[in-house]
């Protein structure tokens, strides 16, 4: 049987200030449309950047008169604007029987801050998961957010994903602990106009010898486009780099036989993970004073 699943990663418009209802409206039509192209290429989970909904500009919710940054005001959010896009996304996944994967704020119970969140809309147009970002920034910490807890992994057609967001990427432990967890597939969703947090994102498919889906906010796609990275480090697609928005569509397939991709998923992760279990403790010269002096040429 096959394993293989069509994934789309998105670049779409992102917009910055959550008391704007009809930004936020124009947010979800752009990634309906962009749901109905990526259905129409036989796609079967689409990937849509952080905040993709909307993500708030820490200036607009958290500054303060007299200058500098204070606890975030949230009472003017469009928040029933925001539920009725997103009920409106995972409508329209249903609809087109297509995995969707996108960013907004959620809200908790006041006076909680809201979680930065990932949500995972299932083919059948229901929500699946939610994936909340762990490692805010000192910012997001200090004024905006309340952080997750837990790693997200969930699986389609045979392919299993994890989720990331963001300055997420800083943090080896956790794309090590994807790796630990199985996944063939990192699913990385970022608000940053930054080209070196895509190389962190390539870097991770090498190191881990998974997929990595990259997605970003159209308006920083000059910078850097959306894509999907190869096991080994390789660019499969990326999305124009002309501030658009658009999809990158490549085939996760567990049996590729392109070389690369073959010898990160069928000789590299193995060989890796076999090095990490004490592989090489029956071979070192512990008792040779050769070994042991290392003042000696």
């Amino acid at each position: 049987m096959a394993r293989t699943l069509r994934l789309a990663v998105a670049q779409s418009t992102v917009p910055e200030d959550p008391r704007d209802g009809e930004a936020i409206r124009g947010a979800g039509r752009q990634m309906r449309a962009l749901m109905r192209q990526a259905a129409g290429a036989g796609v079967r989970l689409v990937q849509f950047p952080e905040g993709s909904l909307v993500y708030p500009d820490k200036h607009v919710v958290a500054g303060r008169p007299e200058g500098g940054l204070g606890p975030a005001n949230w009472e003017g959010a469009a928040w029933d604007v925001l539920r009725e896009e997103a009920e409106a996304v995972a409508a329209l996944a249903g609809e087109l029987a297509l995995w969707t994967v996108f960013g907004s704020i959620h809200p908790l119970t006041a006076p909680g801050r809201p979680h930065n969140s990932l949500y995972v809309v299932s083919d059948q147009g229901r929500l699946s998961a939610r994936y909340d970002k762990r490692f805010l920034s000192h910012t997001e910490l200090s004024y905006l957010y309340t952080p997750g807890t837990d790693p997200l992994v969930f699986d389609v057609d045979g392919i299993r994903f994890g989720t990331a967001l963001c300055v997420e990427a800083n943090f080896p432990a956790l794309f090590a602990e994807y790796e630990a967890l199985d996944v063939d597939c990192v699913l990385l969703s970022v608000m940053v106009d930054d080209a070196a947090r895509a190389t962190l994102a390539q870097a991770y498919a090498n190191l881990h010898s998974y997929w990595l889906g990259y997605a970003l906010p159209a308006q920083y796609s000059a910078t850097v486009p959306a894509g999907l990275v190869a096991p080994g480090g390789r660019w499969l697609a990326r999305c124009p780099g002309d501030g658009r928005p658009g999809l990158a569509i490549a085939d996760l397939d567990l049996d590729s036989t392109e070389p690369d991709i073959h010898t990160a998923l069928h000789l590299v992760r193995p060989w890796r993970r076999l090095a990490r279990t004490g592989l090489y403790d029956g071979h070192t010269a512990a008792d040779d004073p050769r070994s042991a002096d290392r003042t000696a040429f």
